[in-house]
């Protein structure tokens, strides 16, 4: 027992020397430890950001204006197999016109007046059958297609309403980079989505289009769009409409950081020109161009890369007209810098034929200035009215000017459409109504004219005529007028 207790003593004794010892030796070290590393933060360099982002940046009143003035599209279309249509041809429509299935397919669109005009994108409504607008309120109306612009994606559908709420235009042209927007629309069929980012870039080409003629001079954005979103508004922070929504860069087919708007500007005049003639007045400059980089500089001996060059001019046109050469480099265009083929093609897409534009340039390291008259694509200020038709004795057929998305349907860039067909050699052909004339006599088609010169070329009155069928088949004719 003696034994056990000195034993115990002699433990207790030797912790409390240990206790001892770390408290005057483990202690310090401890709590100098965070010290140390205070005073090496203090040392390290502090770098400020240039630029703070705004934090009382307001959207909800941009949010609230936007959600009740963007609709739901539903489109309804009937497509026909490929083996179908290959082995019916022409006369497809004829035999078992109800043997097709049925596709729906989903977008947004943008109210832009109170008596129920809706812009939204060409590839949402493009071969629609059927078309229905669900508003914010949940109330659903059928909606009619205006006129389309496959060259723009744009389209204007009309329905039957008053008092909508709508969009009022802003300016694109102003707007910066940097600026805050926000993207509203249906991505995924989640309705009345409002998702905000800045500008990212403006003037891009994005190269989706497809053909020659496109104007793709696109606002880039970082705010979230995605599947359901075509069509869809692009709002500044007052809530004007700046773009409308129409695509993005992706890999996964979901947003990737890359969005994409038509401007406004470009906007309103296609809409002003459905609304008053049913067809888009391309306007031309007339010029070949191509954009200029250090290496192209360097070849052509130029010195400064920036403008548009002018590769080649057409004779007769506008800018042959008023002076401009090959060789010379556009710098602007009404006070509009040009630095590359897309912000040209978005400058001039905002005009009419017939309009005159201020054209500076750059010729020998100097400046000019030339007043260009822009002409159609047939060289003329004319206005071209999509529903005039008119009636050919020697083809004993009614025509009209194709329409924009008749054309894109079959890949086309010309033609007139035959609107009514009567007894005679055309009929007896196999030309039916919605055929494409596309060529006489090796004239291309565009308009009355077009037609009555090709026929007077007729060698010992043999007519030599090509077309393409709604269908995509392509057919050419020869025969005695």
């Amino acid at each position: 027992m003696k034994n056990f207790v000195k034993s115990f003593l002699g433990g207790l004794i030797g912790a409390g020397l240990v206790l001892v010892v770390m408290f005057y030796f483990i202690k310090p070290q401890i709590s100098a430890t965070p010290q140390h590393i205070e005073r090496d933060q203090n040392r390290l360099p502090v770098i400020q950001a240039s630029y703070v982002p705004p934090q009382n940046t307001d959207f909800t009143a941009a949010a609230a204006k936007s959600v009740n003035a963007v609709v739901h599209i539903k489109t309804e279309m009937g497509v026909k197999t490929e083996v179908y249509n290959n082995f019916f041809g022409p006369f497809s429509d004829y035999f078992y016109p109800h043997h097709q299935s049925a596709i729906i397919a989903f977008g947004s669109g943008v109210v832009i007046s109170p008596d129920g005009y809706i812009v939204t994108n060409n590839h949402v409504v493009e071969g629609a059958d059927k078309i229905t607008v669900t508003f914010n309120d949940k109330r659903e109306l059928e909606g009619k297609i205006i006129g389309t612009s496959p060259s723009t994606d744009l389209a204007l559908i009309k329905v039957e309403a008053k008092d909508l709420p709508y969009l009022t235009y802003g300016n694109s042209d102003n707007l910066k980079v940097g600026e805050w927007v926000l993207a509203v629309g249906n991505p995924f069929n989640l309705t009345s989505t409002v998702t905000a980012g800045i500008v990212s870039a403006k003037a891009r080409n994005i190269n989706i289009l497809g053909a020659k003629s496109s104007i793709e001079s696109f606002i880039q954005t970082d705010a979230v769009i995605n599947r359901g979103n075509s069509g869809g508004a692009l709002v500044d922070t007052r809530g004007e409409l700046v773009g409308i929504n129409a695509a993005i860069a992706s890999h996964t087919g979901v947003y990737e950081g890359y969005s994409f708007a038509i401007p406004v500007n470009i906007v309103k005049k296609v809409v002003d020109d459905l609304m008053k003639y049913g067809e888009i007045q391309r306007a031309y400059l007339g010029i070949q161009i191509r954009d200029i980089d250090a290496e192209f500089a360097k070849d052509e001996g130029l010195s400064q890369v920036n403008g548009v060059y002018v590769a080649g001019v057409i004779d007769g046109s506008g800018a042959y007209k008023a002076g401009i050469k090959k060789g010379d480099v556009i710098l602007d265009i009404n006070t509009t810098p040009i630095n590359s083929i897309s912000e040209l093609m978005g400058t001039i897409g905002q005009y009419n034929p017939g309009d005159k534009v201020k054209v500076v340039i750059r010729r020998d390291k100097k400046k000019k200035t030339y007043s260009v008259i822009l002409k159609n694509q047939n060289g003329t200020t004319t206005i071209v009215k999509v529903g005039d038709v008119f009636y050919n004795s020697d083809l004993n057929v009614s025509l009209r000017k194709a329409k924009s998305d008749e054309l894109s349907n079959v890949n086309i860039n010309n033609g007139l459409t035959v609107v009514e067909v009567r007894d005679g050699i055309l009929k007896r052909g196999g030309i039916v109504k919605g055929f494409i004339i596309t060529e006489v006599n090796g004239v291309q088609l565009n308009s009355k004219d077009d037609l009555d010169s090709a026929l007077d070329k007729s060698s010992h009155n043999v007519v030599h005529l090509k077309g393409i069928y709604p269908n995509g088949m392509r057919v050419s004719y020869e025969f005695m007028k």
